[in-house]
């Protein structure tokens, strides 16, 4: 049997906010925005640069239970992880474009890592593994 995660719906406020933070700032590309009217949303779906794994499905918060959520679906954990091939780069340009970060870069056992938050406030590591960081297929 062979599965994969294709989307991960991530709650924002508004479409073309989150839209602009990801492809402006972290230069993730666009790749759908559907009007779906029978629904009165949007199909929005945006991925790194380079990337061919799984992407962000950015969904409009719908009522006020899901508005509760923005930016802490995991209660203030790390939510999300994304994997660079230069750190170094990557840091100074989005400290540059405004992102926060809440935790310093520090070199680690298995790469390079800091933790940012996004334009809601869910936590992210940008991360450099190490050229010896192996990833186990299961």
């Amino acid at each position: 049997m062979k599965q994969s995660i294709t989307h991960i719906a991530l709650v924002v406020r508004d479409y073309d906010e989150a839209i602009d933070f990801y492809t402006e700032k972290l230069h993730f590309v666009l790749l759908e925005d559907i009007y779906q009217p029978e629904q009165d949303k949007r199909w929005v779906v945006v991925a790194p640069p380079g990337s061919s794994g799984t992407t962000l499905l950015l969904a409009r918060a719908s009522n006020p239970e899901q508005e509760a959520y923005i930016g802490s679906q995991t209660g203030g954990r790390v939510f999300l992880f994304l994997n660079t091939d230069d750190f170094w780069r990557d840091y100074n340009e989005m400290l540059v474009k405004g992102i926060e970060f809440v935790r310093a870069p520090q070199k680690v056992a298995y790469g390079t890592v800091a933790v940012f938050k996004d334009l809601y406030g869910n936590l992210w590591d940008l991360l450099e593994l190490n050229r010896d960081h192996t990833i186990i297929n299961r």
